[in-house]
């Protein structure tokens, strides 16, 4: 029995990962695990822990957690883009992503934990990882009055496979685009043509909307001078590739930001 205790508890990490992810609350997840370890150390035969693959570990897990919600579980609202797009998945598909995603499992495991045939698997899978690549493709409204620069940076965002939604060189333009093509993330220069401040875009878009936004500029002294660091990252001009590129994917895994009046 010890020597299947300690098999069993060298698992114990990978499953409080996946009972995380499957709950989507920590405490949740360590609970639903503590509760397996003791019922996989009562019928070591049972979990495979004499053959070390952890793979009926996570269909018990899998049991447990949906004993615990009367036949089906479903994880806790999260604000992280990937959780909150898997959660309006079939729950059937969220856990085949996990558990070949997360925890790296050949789909045939995945498969098995999910008493499904290997090609289910892959179709759920397939419509996961779509779900997901949909979810994170941003519609993206770049705010710059330079015309040669506004050019870099739509090729810049398309290069990463996003889609560039409109371009404005000033206020007005800006909130026409906001209201007509509902971007998802913002790229703002902060002094403007006609005087107008990306600043008070930034301001304007947060009042109305949830949205990330990202100041692509050379004055960002700006944003200390108006207590506006909060509004958005900062990528300072000349910008390179690799920094736009960084901008923008800590955007996309970041919580969406709150409007406020």
């Amino acid at each position: 029995m010890r020597v299947y205790a300690r098999n069993l508890y060298e698992h114990v990490p990978f499953l409080r990962r996946y009972a995380r992810a499957l709950t989507g609350a920590t405490e949740r997840g360590d609970d639903l695990v503590t509760r397996g370890v003791e019922v996989a150390v009562m019928a070591p035969q049972r979990f495979g822990l004499p053959d070390g693959t952890r793979v009926p570990l996570y269909a018990l897990l899998n049991l447990l957690f949906d004993e615990d919600n009367d036949g089906e579980g479903r994880p806790v609202a999260s604000p992280h883009p990937i959780e909150r797009a898997l959660a309006t998945l079939p729950e059937g598909e969220r856990r085949v992503y996990l558990l070949v995603a997360l925890e790296g499992l050949a789909l045939a495991e995945a498969a098995a934990v999910m008493h499904v045939t290997p090609a289910e698997a892959n179709q759920r899978l397939t419509h996961a990882r779509d779900t997901v690549r949909a979810a994170l493709t941003q519609r993206v409204l770049v705010v710059e009055d330079n015309p040669i620069l506004a050019m870099e940076i739509e090729s810049l965002v398309a290069d990463m496979g996003h889609v560039v939604c409109g371009t404005a060189a000033n206020e007005r333009e800006a909130m026409e685009i906001m209201e007509s093509a509902r971007p998802t993330l913002a790229l703002l220069d902060i002094k403007l043509a006609d005087g107008d401040s990306g600043v008070e875009i930034a301001r304007q878009i947060r009042r109305n909307r949830s949205l990330r936004t990202i100041f692509v500029t050379g004055f960002d002294d700006v944003l200390e001078e108006q207590d506006a660091r909060h509004l958005g990252q900062v990528v300072r001009k000349p910008f390179t590739k690799d920094a736009i590129s960084a901008a923008i994917t800590r955007a996309v895994f970041m919580p969406t930001p709150v409007a406020f009046a």
